[in-house]
């Protein structure tokens, strides 16, 4: 199990492929195991790198900083021990928000971006996520587990089409995930508004976002659009917050695309 020490903690990957780097961040409850299709898939092409979070899957964190700015200094000082000068960056949900918040503190470190179901002002968060973001709600949440499971059945069988394949992959990420990681991290997201770091940005930025996503409010794929002057949408009609599951091979073949030409 690859791991990686910095200065907060141990981070945890997995790498696949060989060629030029690509970076993959998991959303939020989630794990590197989200990608597991994805950089198969890419490994054909590139050297794929897929990691968790502090609090999530495999990573501790020393400080128990599990903020969003965090992340984005996370991200940083991966690619830096790595030796990794520049890379694409591919985030879901929370981790596409953690991407364009990299590009916008350290563009010189990202050569494209690729966003998928990403708020971009975190007010579009669906309204229970938003609530979980409130330490009192989280620490009820964990102390039954009865509600933490029904939250999660809930979640996972309307996010995507294959409900019972997904609650699967959260339940199992979800026994790695302590209350303060799950309400800081939804938490600080909650609180977050890029909208006012992107108009600078020059680098190519794809965001795809699902027409059916009830975690992410779709219109942030407009508002990407009107934040960020080198950005372009995707929209796919058929798919929840989870697009790289209820459209694979499209899903696959934009991200491919988009790396090599975009």
């Amino acid at each position: 199990m690859p791991t990686l020490v910095t200065e907060q903690g141990i981070v945890h990957y997995e790498t696949y492929g060989r060629g030029r780097p690509v970076i993959l961040l998991h959303g939020w409850l989630g794990s590197w195991a989200l990608w597991r299709d994805t950089i198969e898939e890419l490994g054909k092409y590139f050297r794929t790198y897929a990691l968790d979070f502090f609090g999530f899957g495999d990573s501790l964190d020393r400080s128990t900083d599990f903020s969003v700015s965090n992340y984005v200094e996370v991200v940083y000082q991966f690619m830096d021990r790595l030796g990794i000068v520049k890379a694409p960056l591919v985030g879901h949900s929370m981790g596409g928000s953690v991407s364009l918040g990299v590009a916008a503190r350290y563009p010189e470190k990202v050569v494209k971006v690729i966003v998928v179901g990403a708020p971009v002002d975190g007010s579009s968060l669906n309204f229970f996520l938003k609530l979980s973001g409130y330490q009192t709600i989280a620490k009820l949440i964990f102390a039954m587990p009865i509600i933490l499971r029904s939250f999660i059945w809930g979640l996972t069988h309307l996010a995507a089409k294959d409900g019972p394949g997904l609650h699967r992959m959260v339940s199992a990420d979800v026994t790695k995930v302590s209350a303060d990681s799950f309400f800081q991290s939804i938490g600080t997201l909650r609180e977050t508004d890029l909208r006012n770091d992107l108009s600078d940005l020059t680098m190519p930025i794809l965001g795809i976002y699902g027409r059916n996503d009830i975690i992410v409010h779709p219109n942030q794929g407009k508002l990407l659009l009107k934040s960020a002057p080198t950005s372009y949408e995707e929209r796919f009609e058929n798919s929840g917050h989870f697009p790289m599951m209820d459209e694979p091979q499209r899903f696959l073949t934009t991200v491919n695309d988009f790396l090599h030409y975009g």
